[in-house]
């Protein structure tokens, strides 16, 4: 497992190689949040602040039902935070937006529509495909994927399919990519094989990502930190950074300070 870790409080700048000028920056700052249920208020974030530098790879860990992809949500703009603010680059979040795109752990393509009308879907609902249709190749191409534009999503492997969200995803060239346990659904090695797919893409686009993952070591390979939350409603406990350069191997001694192999 890939480690060396260090404790730190706030996120620092990352390399300029990996940040992009398009990179957003996101600062939640006192968000609280919860749902109305039968039984009263369901609390599910407390006071949440989180600062994305622009460029960086943060992924979210924590007890399954804590509020991580809740609090994706409101990140997306999906809908307002009950308490607390969100900002992009300093401008409100209040609704979603293109430059913030959301990849879920289902791939949701529709089945009548080719991989290349998939992909395309973004742009044809911001009224801009004609004159913009080259990015959907582009995007295609990006995930290795340009061989399949003419194929129907049944004809597609899991591993594929969820190439193909990503290819929607970076067809709008987002500033910032939300990855909600996009890998959670597939085979072992599809899963490491997507793994590296996602550092590649992040390192060549460079936007800012924030992923939710179940899998710790998925998170060590992949984020340059990783935020731990507590059980609901969700706290951050502690923020852990990732001093390995890329690209990691599984089998990378931690750093000096672990003391130990990972």
């Amino acid at each position: 497992m890939v480690a060396a870790a260090v404790e730190k409080p706030r996120p620092e700048p990352i390399e300029p190689s990996t940040a992009a000028p398009g990179a957003s920056r996101i600062r939640v700052e006192g968000v609280s949040h919860g749902f109305d249920a039968p039984s009263g208020r369901l609390e599910v974030l407390e006071n949440v602040d989180l600062d994305v530098a622009p460029g960086e790879f943060v992924a979210l860990l924590g007890p399954s039902g804590c509020g991580k992809s809740t609090l994706l949500r409101l990140v997306a703009g999906l809908e307002p935070a009950a308490a607390g603010t969100i900002t992009q680059d300093g401008n409100p979040i209040t609704r979603p937006d293109p430059s913030r795109i959301v990849v879920f752990q289902d791939p949701t393509l529709f089945p009548w529509r080719t991989v290349w009308d998939n992909v395309a879907l973004g742009l044809q609902a911001q009224g801009i495909l004609k004159q913009e249709k080259t990015r959907v190749d582009a995007a295609l191409c990006k995930v290795g994927l340009e061989g399949f534009a003419r194929s129907y999503p049944h004809q597609l492997s899991g591993g594929m399919a969820q190439r193909v969200a990503l290819a929607r995803a970076l067809v709008n060239n987002p500033r910032l990519l939300i990855l909600d346990e996009p890998l959670g659904k597939l085979d072992s090695l599809t899963r490491l094989e997507m793994q590296s797919e996602l550092v590649s893409l992040w390192q060549k686009n460079g936007f800012s990502v924030l992923l939710v993952t179940h899998d710790v070591e998925e998170a060590l390979f992949l984020a340059q930190r990783v935020v731990i939350f507590s059980p609901r409603p969700a706290k951050i406990v502690t923020e852990v950074r990732i001093e390995r350069p890329y690209p990691r191997h599984r089998d990378d001694p931690c750093s000096p300070a672990c003391g130990t192999k990972c």
